[in-house]
């Protein structure tokens, strides 16, 4: 059985006005079982909130690293905790 962990990734780069929080939650609806949000920081980063299985956590910050994003993203910074819940699939704020 998988274990349930929450990441918390922020993206930095050309990463607001290109669509990144709309494809972000595409991807994470495409993996399946990921809940949490994409939220545009007033600094000019998105900070990406995902709970679910590790694997699909995983998969999530693979492409949030990955050159397949909107934009052009210069960094990613993640830390790895344990989910707390509270999530209504996966949301654009």
């Amino acid at each position: 059985m998988s274990e349930d962990v929450r990441l918390v990734a922020w993206v930095r780069g050309r990463v607001q006005g290109v669509g990144f929080r709309w494809f972000t939650r595409a991807k994470a609806l495409e993996i399946g079982g990921l809940s949490g949000f994409a939220l545009n920081l007033a600094d000019g980063r998105v900070q990406v909130v995902a709970e679910g299985p590790r694997e699909g956590c995983e998969g999530l910050l693979g492409w949030l690293q990955g050159s397949d994003t909107p934009g052009r993203v210069e960094g990613v910074t993640e830390i790895w905790d344990t989910p707390r819940g509270g999530y209504d699939g996966f949301a654009i704020r």
